[in-house]
């Protein structure tokens, strides 16, 4: 039985494949990729046909796939990360054991490791809330940015689609002071660009560029995830690791009785 893949990509950086999801995009001769993954995985795609899945309403998709899956095994690229905010479960549902979901490094772990931080520290950051002004609501009793702001979070916020003077107030409000931010654009993809900074001076910092698509008219979310809270400028000291090892791993590992 011919199976469709469908294969965490993350950001756009082949790179980020897993080996397993590189062995099977290569066994695939129909991958459905998404702009701009026909280009970042131009090596990976050569000599395949090579579709861009929003090019089709649901129905016409479905029936592409299984026409294609006659024929072979069928891949789609996954963009961004598996577990959140990604379009294709009514597709994965509907292809029911003939899908298989391959997990790969999504956007959250890139960003958390090109800034070099745990996005949870204890005595720092209790948790870690991932959100999208876009899937928020707007109904009363929804919920806002500035609610989910507090102090020891912090926050993913996905295809953000408020002015920046905007959301930092928001932010700024919840947490009740200034904390740092990071605006992590077209992560793994050419025109990266990372800004740091706090609340406070982020705007000024970004400056005229837009990096939300909010002056452009186009209706797509901008590849930009912004991470807000204490923990990306926190340092940490070998105190935690001591406590871990003393009262957690050495039990684990049989020492200590």
């Amino acid at each position: 039985m011919n199976r469709v893949y469908f294969i965490g990509a993350g950001p756009g950086d082949p790179d980020f494949l897993t080996l397993r999801g590189a062995r099977l995009l290569a066994r695939c001769r129909t991958v459905f990729a998404p702009t701009p993954f026909e280009t970042t995985f131009a090596e990976q795609l050569r000599d395949k046909r090579v579709l861009v899945p929003f090019d089709f309403y649901f129905a016409e998709l479905q029936e592409k796939v299984h026409t294609f899956l006659e024929e072979g095994e069928v891949a789609f690229l996954v963009p961004g990360d598996l577990t959140f905010y990604a379009p294709f479960q009514g597709l994965i549902d509907a292809l029911g054991e003939r899908a298989e979901v391959v997990p790969g490094v999504g956007t959250a772990n890139v960003a958390s490791a090109l800034l070099k931080k745990t996005l949870d520290l204890p005595g720092v950051c209790n948790r870690a809330i991932i959100a999208s002004p876009r899937t928020l609501g707007d109904g009363p009793e929804a919920p806002t940015l500035r609610d989910l702001a507090a102090p020891g979070v912090t926050l993913l916020i996905y295809m953000n689609n408020l002015p920046l003077p905007e959301l930092t107030a928001l932010l700024r409000a919840g947490y009740g002071r200034n904390v740092p931010i990071a605006l992590c654009h077209r992560l793994g993809l050419p025109g990266e660009e990372v800004v740091t900074g706090t609340l406070d001076d982020i705007v000024e910092k970004v400056g005229e560029r837009d990096f939300f698509n909010l002056t452009t008219g186009s209706k797509r979310a901008a590849l930009t995830l912004v991470l807000v809270g204490e923990t990306l400028t926190a340092t940490v000291d070998g105190s935690w690791w001591d406590h871990r090892r003393e009262h957690i791993w050495k039990h684990r590992d049989g020492e200590g009785g």
